[in-house]
């Protein structure tokens, strides 16, 4: 366990160095996933106007998951207890919270009923769906990307969420 954890900061480290250069811009160019007809200006100019984080349904090689507005794939951590994140410092370094300044908006097949926010230890609102907070990978680079599918990271496991707001789990 250690030495995988070891890896993945050598690993991880220059990489996220990068990201965070790079200011976390992508391109959906390239992208696993499908487009939604709902990917608009209007709809992003919403996200701007309201602070409200928008998450929606794509399709992925681990099937139908639930993903940012851009596209992310978002993850749900397993050590997290009641509604509450386990994932603080270095953690929330390399899985980042999904944050919202305001009620969270579901789009193209998420279901709002299982939208909502828990507050972070620094006051922020984090985002959560089925009662799971919700963070992306800082590795996932471009949306279609789920690379920390199944990671055991930080003292718990990290799965994709489904619509239905439970964990996909790859076969491997």
């Amino acid at each position: 366990m250690r030495r995988k954890i070891t890896a993945f900061f050598g690993i991880a480290a220059p990489l996220a160095a990068m990201l965070i250069a790079a200011g976390y811009g992508s391109s959906a160019n390239g992208s696993a996933y499908s487009k939604s007809s709902n990917d608009s200006a209007a709809v992003a100019s919403a996200h701007h106007a309201t602070g409200a984080t928008q998450v929606r349904v794509a399709s992925s090689r681990l099937g139908r998951i639930v993903v940012d507005g851009k596209g992310h794939t978002l993850y749900l951590f397993e050590k997290d207890k009641n509604r509450r994140s386990a994932c603080y410092g270095p953690c929330a370094t390399y899985w980042p919270p999904l944050l919202t300044r305001g009620k969270p908006v579901a789009r193209a097949g998420a279901k709002q009923s299982l939208l909502g926010t828990t507050r972070r230890a620094n006051g922020s609102q984090q985002v959560t769906y089925g009662g799971h907070p919700l963070y992306r990978f800082a590795l996932d680079r471009k949306p279609g990307q789920t690379s920390g599918e199944g990671l055991q990271d930080f003292g718990g496991g990290w799965d994709a969420v489904s619509p239905a707001g439970k964990k996909v789990e790859s076969d491997g």
